[in-house]
């Protein structure tokens, strides 16, 4: 039988894998930035065009945008914490799903031990 378990994978830190890093969270920030003016944009048209209640368009358009700021201080927190790391530390990248061979005689410990892939710039190094 086959059952299905989580697998953490973790990076190890080096110079390529933090530009990278850095790179996706900058993009990640100016998509969300771009949206934040598309949104505005929006809402003025909305508000210009509308007969609904222009206060519930602006109070709906202003809770997204504030979501995508809150998103944008956490892409800068991260760009923070990211820049604090030495190379070498490992950081955990995701979680994927591998399925496991169960049989009778199986130690269950042995297989419900938490796993792990090690990855340095982009190459499986290590199978815990």
């Amino acid at each position: 039988m086959k059952i299905i378990k989580k697998i953490v994978i973790k990076q190890i830190i080096t110079e390529n894998s933090k530009q990278t890093l850095k790179n996706n969270f900058n993009n990640h920030k100016i998509r969300l930035e771009q949206e934040c003016q598309q949104l505005l944009f929006e809402k003025k048209k909305l508000q210009n065009k509308s007969a609904t209640s222009k206060q519930n368009v602006a109070q709906r358009f202003q809770q997204e945008i504030n979501k995508r700021k809150e998103k944008i201080k956490l892409a800068d927190f991260k760009i923070e914490q990211l820049d604090m790391l030495e190379m070498g530390s490992e950081i955990v990248e995701k979680e994927v799903e591998a399925l496991v061979d169960v049989s009778v005689g199986s130690n269950w410990k042995e297989i419900m031990t938490e796993g792990a892939i090690i990855i340095k710039d982009d190459i499986v190094i290590r199978i815990d």
